[in-house]
């Protein structure tokens, strides 16, 4: 019994991430096509971060994501960051997520969900949707809800969740087939009741 209510809480999570892929509107800020063939990533906790590598590959090799990519397996929603689709990925450290806490199961999901957005945002897309938007950016996440990305001095990006708390990019830009992680030094989260994406 456990087991089935287990897997349709996966699948649940799963179908919210790529649903989230038809619901950004037409207001919402576009990413910039990536067009750079050569690319060069950071390492991450010691280790190799290869471009040719899907999301959830990079992020299992990271050591400091640990915690992380268990939350990720746990939900189901690691299943739909292999999907055939570009995303940014958020990613909190096992640091962060030790300092935010004990946090309830039952949200677990949506606060992956949350940390993903469609699309494609390295940071020079970030700095150009940060600039063209007055200073800040609203991005759509797969969860339904939005992050906010601004500056943080002269060549800092901080994002901002909907309960006001803040988490600086630790390490930019880190390419993937499917997309670009973002590493970030404190937990994001969403707020108020659970939202059902919609496509626009």
């Amino acid at each position: 019994m456990k087991r089935a209510a287990m897997a349709g809480f996966a699948a649940g999570a799963a179908m919210m991430v790529g649903a989230a892929l038809g619901a950004v509107s037409n207001t919402d800020p576009k990413p910039v096509p990536d067009t750079d063939t050569e690319v060069s990533n950071p390492m991450v906790g010691g280790q190799a971060m290869l471009p040719d590598r899907d999301i959830m590959e990079n992020m299992s090799a990271s050591p400091m994501h640990t915690t992380f990519v268990n939350n990720l397996k746990d939900t189901g929603v690691a299943a739909a960051l292999k999907a055939n689709a570009q995303f940014t990925v958020f990613a909190p450290t096992n640091a962060a997520f030790a300092a935010a806490g004990n946090q309830p199961k039952s949200t677990l999901a949506r606060r992956m969900s949350y940390l993903i957005v469609p699309g494609k945002y390295d940071s020079q897309a970030l700095l150009r949707v940060i600039s063209e938007s007055g200073g800040e950016a609203k991005l759509r996440t797969a969860e339904g809800g939005t992050l906010i990305a601004r500056m943080n001095g002269p060549t800092n990006i901080v994002v901002m969740d909907e309960r006001g708390n803040t988490a600086d990019i630790a390490i930019y830009d880190v390419h993937d087939k499917n997309g670009i992680v973002q590493v970030v030094d404190h937990t994001l989260e969403p707020s108020g009741p659970a939202r059902q994406v919609a496509a626009n």
